[in-house]
């Protein structure tokens, strides 16, 4: 596997007119996300140059364009006004150091190839947690939409907040943020093409606030620092050393959800097939520089890489281009930002969070799945309101309880003790003549399918039920997995018929279901001949067995050579 990501020169025009189209939409929303997180707008940007470049040139989806997100960027406020409350010194150097935890994160998830298991979630519960984002990033926007300071306490914060938020109105600042949003959603098609709405409402808005409303108290980005990021070394607080790890794996492990979700769209659009845990090292490295530079966390973005493919890229070169456009604006452009109002900024991010919310899915829930619709909402409720990792493992948690159940139901239904030859299961003619001269002494005990813990009870409720039996033919040959709560529970039906003087056949256990039963110790109880990979041998010497034993208990009882009077 080659180290940096695959870039070649053979779509050179396409590759940096995607550069430069994904830069120009990028701008705005760094500028956005570093407003929203509390850590400033140039973090937004060091985060878009850094995540973009990093992650371009060592990961494993040519087009997919990095740079911090809408979920990125709440899980990172969250992160920077707690550490901050807790410790004014260095709490935002702290936020920073989570930044580069999450980065070492990803590069550990890759390292071990686990990115093929990252998504593996239900749907129900990435769409309820991504809507809780959205709606977090909404909330979070409402302050300074209205031309106001963002109220203590975050979401909760702001939503006890509202009435004041709303009878301190700024007009001025609400008219801004108003005009973002109509520029963004009522921009016609056409000229989309030619320019991104959020960069044009970007302009449009500050052109407005300046020449327009002079001398109006509105709230602004202010000087940006221009020139090199200032290295922010690893800060620590003993106190708060949990807590950062904590936080430091669930954003490496958001970046990683919300990187390959995106990276699967990239594949649609291309028609390849993207490296998940070469993408999620490149990531993490990424997310490393940009927190050594103070830069936001980053993953992939969907509108900056549809965008990007869109315009012709097919190559990282397209991602490696946006990174410098951006960086070049860092370096020489960034005084020109300083008059762009706080009320544009938070439209622009309103917009993010309303299309980060799932309407697809929320509009139809009810009717795919009424349990799969209580655990979306539960997910988005419990991501609002309580915490991000409670609500992805209740609601994984839930989700896989009633997957098993469904599973377990299922496979419960092929457990099948047989008697007679009026079951439903496939009997060769000889099978259904051997059961027939069983004369119900004979049990066929027959399992089918992966054999999950939750179909133990199914065999102990089979078995209970069946009793007086001479022989037990224990038939495993349609079974591909045997997990170890049934293989107990196995053990146990033939311990049991042991001790009731039954003889054991157990047929077509082989590979990983006779390793498991040998390594239990269940083949030590019988014969080595009872083990049969033919079913219709096993049921022969069954009842040849059963028969000899039906002959000896109805023989009369000898006393010394003379029958009893």
């Amino acid at each position: 596997m080659a180290i940096t990501n695959r870039i070649h020169f053979r779509n050179l025009r396409g590759d940096i007119f995607g550069g430069v189209t994904a830069a120009i939409v990028s701008l705005p929303l760094a500028l956005a996300f570093g407003v929203a997180s509390g850590a400033g707008p140039v973090a937004g940007l060091y985060g878009a140059v850094c995540v973009g470049f990093f992650a371009a040139l060592f990961g494993g989806t040519p087009t997919l364009i990095s740079e911090p997100t809408g979920p990125m960027t709440v899980v990172m406020t969250a992160i920077v006004s707690s550490l901050t409350a807790s410790n004014p010194e260095n709490g935002l150097a702290m936020a920073f150091t989570v930044v580069m935890l999450a980065g070492l994160f990803q590069i550990l998830f890759g390292a071990f190839r686990l990115g093929k298991y990252i998504t593996l979630m239900p749907y129900s519960v990435i769409s309820g947690f991504m809507s809780g984002i959205g709606v977090i990033l909404i909330i979070l926007q409402i302050a300074p939409f209205l031309g106001q300071k963002a109220p203590k306490g975050g979401v909760l914060g702001t939503v006890m907040a509202l009435p004041e938020l709303l009878s301190n109105i700024n007009p001025v600042a609400a008219i801004l943020g108003a005009l973002t949003l109509a520029i963004i959603f009522l921009m016609p098609s056409k000229l989309k093409r030619y320019a991104p709405p959020q960069l044009v409402a970007l302009i449009v808005g500050t052109l407005v606030s300046v020449y327009a409303f002079p001398n109006a108290d509105i709230p602004r980005i202010g000087e940006i620092p221009m020139g090199l990021p200032t290295i922010q070394l690893p800060t620590f607080s003993p106190g708060q050393m949990t807590l950062m790890l904590v936080d430091g794996a669930m954003l490496g492990m958001l970046g990683c959800i919300d990187t390959l979700l995106t990276a699967v769209i990239a594949d649609s659009l291309t028609r390849t097939e993207h490296n998940s845990n070469k993408e999620l090292i490149g990531q993490g490295i990424g997310n490393l520089v940009s927190g050594l530079c103070g830069g936001l966390p980053g993953a992939g973005a969907t509108m900056g890489t549809v965008v990007n493919i869109q315009t012709g890229a097919k190559s990282a070169l397209s991602g490696l281009t946006r990174a410098v456009i951006l960086l070049l604006v860092v370096l020489w452009a960034a005084g020109l930002t300083q008059n762009i109002p706080m009320a544009v900024l938070a439209g622009i991010a309103l917009k993010v969070g309303i299309d980060i919310l799932d309407w697809s899915f929320l509009k139809r829930a009810h009717v795919v799945s009424w349990k799969g619709t209580l655990i979306m909402y539960g997910v988005l409720f419990l991501t609002v309101f309580v915490d991000l990792i409670v609500a992805v493992g209740v609601g994984v948690f839930i989700a896989n309880i009633l997957t098993i159940e469904r599973l377990s139901e299922m496979q419960s239904q092929t457990v099948k003790a047989i008697s007679d030859a009026d079951d439903d299961i496939p009997l060769s003619a000889e099978d259904k003549q051997l059961l027939d001269q069983g004369r119900g002494r004979v049990l066929l005990f027959y399992l089918s399918g992966p054999m999950i813990f939750g179909v133990s009870k199914a065999i102990a409720r089979t078995h209970n039920a069946v009793s007086d039996i001479d022989a037990l033919v224990l038939d495993l040959s349609d079974v591909p997995l045997l997990g170890v709560t049934v293989s107990l529970e196995i053990e146990n039906v033939i311990k049991d018929a042991i001790d009731k003087g039954c003889q054991i056949y157990i047929v077509g256990a082989t590979g990983k279901v006779h390793r498991r039963l040998e390594r239990l110790g269940v083949f030590q109880r019988i014969p080595a001949d009872h083990l049969l990979n033919s079913r219709t041998e096993a049921l022969r010497r069954a009842v040849a067995g059963s028969s000899e034993q039906m002959v000896l208990s109805q023989s009369p009882v000898q006393h010394g050579g003379l029958e009893p009077a």
